[in-house]
């Protein structure tokens, strides 16, 4: 693998620098002083950001574009191995490092590099995370994916030892960071059309942890059905949390106001401690914030900044976000969840805020997904008054015929649930306004674009 001398400043070159974790790395070099270089398919608010802090980017992606002064590029897995750019890169023997790679190179400049996995709340983790570093004025660089108000964007570069992003368990890639302290959220069934199954998902996470040294410190969720399994043989220091009773840090006694934002009394090794309050909605999130806690203890953090970093959290875009109400009088929530457990989670947060009827206009995302887990997505969407079910986002797939959107308003309905399909988001929104009512609650809910109807719903 090449190595970059970051005390050294060269030429790379971003194949898809457009992307909101690419363009995160793109910033750190161009900080750094680095001469970028990148192209991606389309201009964007992204590339015209880079732009104005120096890169040069190009539109569109052709040979052409690979010169021989590059010192060596930075690719995505999005980047099919036909690209001209990738080709030509092989072609002329430059050295080429994926994001990942890239990233763990990075991370290496840090004293306390936070990495945060777990196959559900990794940004709102890593937002709260890094509302608590800047409260505690460490001056932190933050990675993120995605729009973080508090630092203006998804990236955030800083001038001390702290160092905190996302690792995802897709393709393995977070294998390639080289964090001092890691968090492991949860651990559940995704992204099968990478992994065979559970049993490999938390290998992956297994090794991941493997990567702390001996004197770095796990975080990891004690409730968690596999915990046991990836803690075994680790030599670095672990720390629990949860609910239950024997985890390091666990909440009880939680309340939520009107608004669904919950207050919880910490208790740390059994003992109480302080009351914590959140910005943020849900009881998964008072699990993830257990883990914030718990790092920011570890480095020193003073609870008076914990707490305070805590609770200016309002999390990331599309968790849980409230995007107005309709002249109709109806409220408009959009939320990111593309998975069973995540569906669950936003609904029972759903279910402790003001509203009449309960609306989903759900966008399932990826056709692997949607077959592999249709009977838990239709169970977790079942308590919903009302499903509007949007066709599959297809992503990086192809539609196979192997399952539709179709399919799944047949499971929930089959199990007592309310749910309609609709060929187009117009059709959805023309439903919602004949049909929905004042402080009916609609939750536009998926990864892929489905916001869009809240938006044009907002506008009219």
């Amino acid at each position: 693998m090449y190595n970059v001398d970051f005390n050294k400043p060269c030429k790379v070159y971003f194949m898809g620098i457009g992307g909101i974790s690419m363009s995160g790395l793109a910033e750190i070099l161009l900080q750094r002083k680095f001469k970028v270089y990148g192209s991606d398919i389309k201009e964007s608010d992204i590339t015209d950001m880079l732009k104005s802090l120096g890169a040069v980017i190009n539109i569109g992606q052709i040979r052409e574009n690979i010169t021989d002064d590059i010192d060596f590029v930075v690719y995505t897995a999005a980047i099919n191995k036909e690209n001209e750019e990738y080709k030509a890169a092989l072609e002329k023997n430059i050295p080429m490092l994926t994001r990942a790679e890239l990233l763990g190179q990075v991370m290496n400049n840090y004293k306390y590099s936070l990495a945060i996995s777990g196959t559900h709340g990794k940004t709102t983790t890593t937002s709260m995370m890094s509302h608590i570093l800047l409260e505690a004025k460490t001056d932190p660089t933050i990675s993120i994916g995605g729009m973080l108000d508090a630092i203006g964007g998804n990236i955030r570069v800083g001038n001390s030892e702290y160092f905190v992003t996302e690792a995802c368990e897709y393709t393995n890639s977070y294998h390639a960071f080289n964090p001092y302290i890691s968090i492991i959220l949860n651990v559940d069934e995704d992204h099968l059309d990478f992994f065979s199954g559970i049993d490999e998902i938390v290998e992956s996470f297994k090794t991941f942890a493997e990567k702390l040294p001996d004197d770095g410190l796990l975080v990891i969720n004690g409730d968690m059905e596999h915990k046991a399994r990836i803690v075994s043989d680790l030599k670095c220091r672990i720390i629990t949390f949860g609910l239950n009773q024997d985890n390091d840090y666990r909440a009880k006694d939680v309340e939520f106001d009107t608004e669904g934002h919950p207050t919880f009394t910490l208790v740390k090794n059994n003992i109480d401690s302080e009351r914590i309050t959140l910005h943020s909605t849900g009881i998964h999130n008072v699990i993830n914030s257990l883990s914030a806690i718990a790092v920011s203890e570890f480095l020193g953090i003073n609870m008076e900044s914990i707490k305070a970093g805590l609770l200016a959290c309002t999390s990331a875009k599309r968790r849980f976000e409230h995007k107005g109400v309709t002249k109709n009088g109806v409220i408009i929530v959009d939320d990111y969840a593309h998975h069973p457990t995540e569906i669950a989670a936003t609904l029972k947060a759903a279910l402790n805020t003001p509203h009449n009827e309960l609306w989903v206009a759900f966008q399932p995302h990826t056709y692997t997904r949607t077959y592999a887990l249709l009977d838990k997505f239709a169970e977790a969407l079942k308590i919903c008054d009302h499903v509007l079910v949007a066709d599959i986002y297809a992503a990086r797939e192809k539609d196979t015929g192997l399952v539709s959107s179709m399919d799944l308003c047949n499971k929930i309905n089959s199990l007592g649930g309310n749910a309609k399909h609709f060929s187009d988001f117009l059709s959805i929104e023309n439903f919602v306004e004949k049909n929905c009512k004042k402080n009916d609650l609609l939750i536009t809910m998926g990864a892929g674009d489905i916001d869009n109807v809240g938006i044009s719903l907002l506008k009219k």
